[in-house]
Parts: C-alpha cells; structure tokens; sequence
C-alpha cells in the first residue's frame, strides 16, 4: 500500500492508519529530512526480525538507529547523557543528525543483543515524529539503499513502492526523498566525535 502524506501537516487520519499498520507488527517506509528508511515499533520483536531480515542481516548484528519525537523520550533508551552532548543535541535537533550514545539496559533486551550503543535521531520531519507521538513509542529507521553503484539512495516514493511493496506493509510517499544521510556523532566517550558528515551542518558545533 501507498499513501501520500504531506510533510508539513500531516493528515491525522493517514497518521493514524500508519500507526495501526505498526501496532499490528506492520514494516513501514517512511520519509525523514534525509533519506527514504525502513521502519517498525521498536517495541514489537517480530517486526524487528522482519527488518532485519530484508536488510538480510541478524537482529543482534543491526546498527538501527530508533526515531524519537523529543529529547524527553529518549532518556529512556539511553545512559545518563553529558551536559556538553545535552547541549547540543539540544541544538541540532529536531534536525539531520544521528547521535550514538551510550544505551540504557532497555535496548540490548529490546534488540536480543549485547548492544552497548543505540543511535538516536530527532529528524526535522513531521511524518516520523507524529507517527512515534500517535503510537507512543519510537520506531526503528535503517536507511533504503539504491543498488544502483552510482545513486547511493532510493529517492522516489514511487519506486521504493514498486521494489519493495512484497516485503513491507506501507509506503508513505511525502516527496523526494535526500541523496544524502545525517550527520552522525559519536558521544559514547564524552566527548564529540564526528562519524560521518551528511546533510546536517557542523556549524551546531561551532
């Protein structure tokens, strides 16, 4: 299934179909303010299986990084948080930043793994951040990768639609998707460090 939701203002009702989709174990793909990813309830296992196995990885091997609506929500998720970090992941989100943190015992139970670190983001979005404040937890984002050698991403909700309407429950289409990833920082140390620079700009370090 495709629908189209707008970006800006999403429907409440087509916001509402999406989260009935996830409350059934349903694999969604959604939009963020980078690219097109792969998403479920973090909280329904069957459905992480379901990811990983069309990512065509174990679970316990997966690096998903679990979309939040708000810093508030994801302290749960994570270890106590350094002021400096706090900052700016104050800054930066909501926005294109991925920031690695130290997890909370919540997350290697939740991935069936030893998993010391979970990726957070706070995308500039309204799509994924209405569906995670509707449902009531965070979902899971793993990006949509082109197997085209030169376009490193899928952009066009259509095609995603097209390659992948056998093995997920729903397509949002809400526009061209980006070429390009987040920012990732890494702040399990304490300190920032730069993992990868995508869309999101260093200026917020600055």
């Amino acid at each position: 299934m495709l629908i189209n939701i707008h970006p800006d203002n999403p429907d409440p009702k087509r916001i509402d179909q999406v989260v009935d989709v996830l409350r059934k174990g349903g694999v969604i793909i959604y939009p963020t303010d980078t690219v097109y990813t792969i998403g479920c309830d973090l909280m329904n296992i069957k459905a992480l299986e379901k990811v990983a196995r069309i990512k065509n990885i174990k679970l316990e091997k997966a690096n998903f990084s679990v979309i939040c609506y708000d810093l508030s929500q994801l302290s749960e998720y994570t270890k106590p948080i350094d002021n400096n970090v706090f900052k700016l992941m104050k800054k930066a989100l909501p926005g294109a930043y991925t920031f690695i943190l130290n997890a909370s015992g919540q997350v290697p139970k939740i991935f069936q793994s030893k998993k010391k670190t979970v990726g957070i983001r706070v995308p500039d979005n309204n799509i994924p951040r209405e569906i995670v404040r509707v449902l009531g937890n965070p979902i899971i984002s793993t990006s949509v990768h082109d197997d085209d050698e030169i376009l490193e991403y899928t952009t066009d909700p259509e095609l995603i639609h097209e390659k992948y309407s056998n093995q997920v429950d729903l397509v949002i289409s809400g526009g061209f998707g980006n070429l390009h990833a987040s920012t990732i920082f890494d702040c399990t140390s304490g300190s920032i460090e730069l993992v990868r620079e995508g869309i999101g700009s260093l200026d917020v370090l600055g």
